[in-house]
């Protein structure tokens, strides 16, 4: 298929929390950017993370999870196939998961758009409006580099709809 599952320019909105602040995150976002914007329009919502003391009681965390919520519930697309990065999330394989986002697009999703939350996670009213709860992996990993990981999951699924060796 050419072009992937993205087809006529599909949409993709990336709504995430905070900013990259090392260069070579940024740089390895970019390149990924670069590649799927053959296939694919970009865009990439950076929302404030709310300012919390340095060790933050639990109420406080829920609270700023919630002011979270409201920034990001306000840039979800309509009809968009919205999937929430989160640690109880189902976890895929590259092809399945690329299957499973092809079958969402052929079904009328207008866009697909996946949310980022802050080091402390996602609301639990984001994740409840999300279609999807999806887990990269069990391990731990640094907060930024899972904007680079998606990144890379995103265009190897392209890829691998459109049958590139890439995936090999």
């Amino acid at each position: 298929m050419p072009g992937g599952f993205c087809g006529a320019m599909m949409k993709l909105k990336l709504i995430v929390l905070g900013q990259l602040t090392e260069p070579h995150w940024r740089a390895a976002c970019d390149e990924y950017k670069k590649r799927l914007s053959h296939s694919c329009n970009v865009q990439e919502i950076e929302l404030k993370e709310v300012r919390m003391c340095r060790d933050p009681a639990q109420g406080e965390i829920a609270a700023a999870l919630e002011r979270e919520a409201d920034q990001i519930l306000a840039q979800i697309p309509p009809r968009a196939f919205t999937v929430a990065l989160c640690v109880e999330g189902k976890q895929y394989t590259s092809p399945a998961l690329s299957a499973l986002i092809d079958e969402k697009i052929t079904a009328g999703a207008s866009e697909l758009c996946f949310i980022i939350g802050s080091s402390h996670g996602l609301s639990e009213r984001v994740k409840k409006a999300a279609n999807l709860r999806f887990s990269m992996s069990a391990l731990t990993f640094p907060h930024q580099l899972a904007r680079v990981m998606l990144y890379e999951c995103i265009y190897r699924c392209t890829e691998i709809r459109r049958g590139s060796p890439y995936h090999k």
